[in-house]
């Protein structure tokens, strides 16, 4: 709205954004029709800072008889894109119509900058609503596929339909709607192609024993899991658009994955890393995460936690973090955990728990203490069937020429494997 406050300012101070309108053409007589009866001129109209919104031939007026002062109203704009809109809508207004394609180069621009209010630009640049369609067809298309584009990065991030609405400015029936099984599918297609895993490189799993000499992670964290183990899992015990648990996210590769194969996710870290903004923060010292209704959707719950002294240190130095835990305590709190996560998991889901023994800082490195045993055999009474264990050797470069020496003088061999222990939700 403009001001009704009129001030006086230097005629020098005035700005013109020559950028905003670089063809426009100034009319000599009409800057000369108002020179001659200057002092009954309106008041231009400017921004906070100065810059014309409307008024320049009155403006050019002034300059013209040399006057120092020119009158003024004061209307405030928030951004470029507001101040060229209400310079337009005051020419069409009052003033020099513009050119049809200057209005449309204008219509797209405000549309991509400052509104998606196609009745708002076609009042403000007199023309029809259907003429503004017309011209922002493309724009308006690709804004919708960007939309249900993260509207359904979203919901595989497991956001529910009112956090999504508000984080996108939509109401929770649009999100409703576009959420729906006729029109989701339209949006998933358009994700992932290798979500079936039709991806020429894939291999399914055979065997029980997984091999993988080389990373295929994105990003690289203390303790990550490496990406392919958690696909084979997804491949194994998962269908698109069920939910899986990952309490310990390290650097997010099974957002990844689950983002690849349209496996929905709900991952989590004690202290997420900065540059993965869909790892929320929790720590299962707090119980099973908060998914509320979305339990019932959870097939799988991976768990690759510290492997104790393993990691001690590596996540801060508090002592309630796993890895700085006394050993009875590790475990039992994992074993809790995963208690919990069970009274929550429909029947046939799955839990899947990667884990590597500790020798090279067990307090004797002659007693393995085997972590998959502890945690194994306190879910024995748990509402849970054991379905397998999958080896996953190292290689043997993994070894220092260190524990190499200690192995020969003390007759001992070392571990150098972790596996992976699956059981079913009964």
């Amino acid at each position: 709205m403009t001001g009704f406050a009129v001030i006086e300012i230097a005629v020098t101070d005035v700005i013109w954004r020559e950028d905003l309108y670089p063809r426009f053409e100034p009319i000599p007589s009409r800057i000369q029709q108002y020179a001659e009866s200057v002092e009954l001129l309106p008041p231009i109209e400017i921004n906070q800072r100065n810059e014309l919104i409307d008024g320049y031939h009155r403006w050019m007026a002034h300059k013209k008889v040399e006057l120092k002062t020119i009158r003024a109203t004061v209307t405030q704009t928030k951004s470029d894109a507001e101040l060229d809109r209400l310079m337009a809508k005051r020419n069409s207004d009052f003033g020099i119509q513009l050119t049809q394609d200057e209005k449309q180069r204008k219509a797209r621009r405000w549309f991509q900058t400052l509104t998606d209010n196609v009745s708002q630009i076609a009042d403000d640049l007199k023309v029809s609503e259907r003429t503004v369609r017309r011209w922002l067809a493309r724009r308006i298309k690709d804004m919708k596929d960007e939309r249900d584009r993260q509207i359904a990065e979203m919901w595989l991030a497991c956001y529910t339909e009112d956090q999504i609405a508000e984080a996108l400015g939509l109401a929770r029936n649009t999100v409703n709607v576009l959420m729906s099984e006729s029109s989701k599918m339209d949006i998933w297609q358009k994700l992932a192609i290798f979500s079936e895993y039709h991806d020429p490189d894939w291999q399914p799993p055979l065997y029980n024993v997984w091999k993988q000499q080389n990373k295929t992670n994105l990003t690289d964290h203390f303790g990550n899991s490496e990406a392919s183990f958690a696909d084979r899992l997804l491949y194994m015990y998962t269908n698109p658009f069920d939910i899986v648990v990952d309490p310990f996210a390290g650097g997010g590769s099974t957002i990844d994955i689950c983002k690849k194969r349209l496996r929905r996710y709900w991952v989590s870290d004690r202290n997420p890393v900065v540059e993965r903004r869909d790892i929320r923060q929790h720590d299962i010292l707090e119980g099973p995460p908060p998914l509320h209704k979305r339990w019932g959707d959870v097939a799988m719950l991976f768990l690759d936690p510290p492997y104790w002294r393993q990691a001690e240190g590596e996540y801060g130095d508090e002592p309630q973090n796993l890895a700085n835990m006394e050993l009875e305590q590790f475990h039992s709190t994992l074993v809790s955990f995963i208690r919990a996560c069970v009274q929550k998991m429909h029947g046939g889901a799955h839990i899947a728990i990667l884990m590597q023994p500790t020798q090279w800082r067990a307090p004797d490195k002659r007693y393995v203490v085997d972590h998959a045993f502890f945690i194994r055999f306190g879910l024995l009474d748990a509402p849970l069937k054991f379905v397998k264990t999958i080896s996953i050797p190292y290689e043997s470069q993994q070894a220092n020429a260190q524990q190499v020496e200690w192995a020969k003088e003390n007759r001992d061999i070392l571990e150098i494997g972790r596996t992976i222990t699956v059981w079913e939700v009964m």
